[in-house]
């Protein structure tokens, strides 16, 4: 490589959240840093972008002499500003995190962090979104660092598939513990959510949304028996949503169009 690596960061914890920090400290050193990451914390926005007001996007010295954005937008939002008013050229890597918090199994849909490691992918970026099993503000990112640190070198230097990002959870758990990393697959589980009704001061009702995580997969391949079991998950994934195992089941129906 004629150049040193380019890498893009994001999250969406915010620019000031410990755990992009932590990454940044763990690659810096692999290339160009660059970050554009969102004024405020994001989390759970999916893929979301703004698109009915205004975004706002200004350099920070947060970082020193990193060059370092804040953007009002989503995670989305900053990838994409990235792409077409920060950035010299393509980056040979996108990163996204540390989260605080896990993006296994469904939690991919909602993520905020993965939707940034997804929108690189879209852009011909080789990306991986990588979290932390504990939402606590001082948690302890030193495995996550490592693993961040080597899913980064490895991405570099072999690169991904074509349209394929890898969604990187590491367990909340002590060094002596942990026992490596495992490639997985998306566990089948899912939230079963309710929503608690509630009077404000005026007596105005609301809701609040709670509810538990339930895992129905019981395969010892998947990213939640990884995590329980002390590996960091390492799953590929796309953002081709297509079910290619059932078009021939759908070639099967006759669709009449009526006028």
């Amino acid at each position: 490589m004629s150049q040193r690596p380019l890498i893009l960061i994001c999250n969406d914890d915010g620019i000031t959240a410990p755990g992009i920090i932590a990454l940044v400290n763990a690659v810096k050193d692999l290339g160009e840093v660059i970050i554009v990451a969102p004024d405020s914390p994001q989390s759970a926005m999916g893929h979301a972008v703004t698109i009915s007001k205004p975004l706002r996007m200004e350099q920070t010295k947060l970082y020193g002499e990193i060059r370092s954005y804040q953007c009002s937008g989503t995670p989305a939002d900053c990838v994409k500003l990235a792409v077409d008013k920060v950035l010299h050229r393509k980056p040979d890597l996108l990163l996204s995190g540390i989260n605080h918090g896990s993006n296994s199994s469904i939690n991919i849909l909602y993520s905020g962090t993965m939707s940034a490691a997804m929108e690189g992918a879209i852009e011909g970026i080789p990306a991986a979104g990588i979290s932390l099993c504990d939402f606590s503000y001082d948690a302890d990112f030193s495995i996550a660092s490592k693993i961040a640190r080597d899913v980064a070198k490895n991405i570099i230097q072999n690169g991904l598939p074509a349209g394929v990002l890898l969604n990187v959870n590491v367990p909340k758990v002590k060094s002596d513990s942990f026992k490596g990393t495992r490639i997985c697959r998306q566990a089948l589980a899912k939230w079963e959510e309710e929503f608690d009704e509630r009077l404000d001061p005026n007596g105005k009702k609301y809701f609040w949304l709670s509810g538990k995580f339930v895992n129905f997969d019981k395969g010892d391949d998947t990213d939640e028996w990884a995590l329980a079991n002390n590996y960091a998950s390492i799953v590929p994934v796309q953002y081709d949503l297509t079910a290619h195992n059932a078009i021939s089941y759908l070639n099967q129906w006759t669709i009449k169009h009526e006028d």
